[in-house]
């Protein structure tokens, strides 16, 4: 998972260079063995967040960070325009949305602290035994 997300942020900041959109990860260094349903789900909403930002926010700066605890957190933070006050909910952030909650987690994008855009998405690991 990291390192497609590393190959795709990578990619999609060179397309987007003249833009000038610089993407930081902060992601683990080992992550825990995802079961495959939450490797994909987790890297369709980070491209498609990326995607957005790339296209829609006219950010300088984006931040990926995942984390692990008893699930898998996805946040992609940018410093673009934000969202429009009346925004519709367009097929790409109703798709993060729908692969979140089929897995019974969420995913949440709001107006970032300060300005911008931010995506958080948390997606259930399996429990131990069970």
């Amino acid at each position: 998972l990291v390192g497609a997300i590393r190959a795709y942020a990578s990619a999609i900041s060179a397309r987007a260079d003249d833009q000038g959109v610089t993407i930081a990860l902060d992601v683990p260094i080992s992550m825990p063995r995802l079961p495959a349903t939450v490797d994909v789900a987790a890297y369709r909403i980070v491209s498609e967040a990326l995607t957005n930002v790339t296209r829609h926010a006219y950010a300088r700066s984006c931040a990926v960070r995942l984390w692990v605890d008893d699930d898998l957190h996805i946040e992609v933070v940018d410093d673009g325009i934000g969202l429009p006050e009346q925004h519709a909910t367009g097929v790409g952030l109703w798709s993060m949305r729908e692969r979140a909650t089929e897995l019974g987690g969420d995913c949440v994008v709001s107006a970032g602290t300060g300005g911008g855009t931010k995506v958080r998405a948390t997606l259930p690991l399996p429990k131990e035994g069970g």
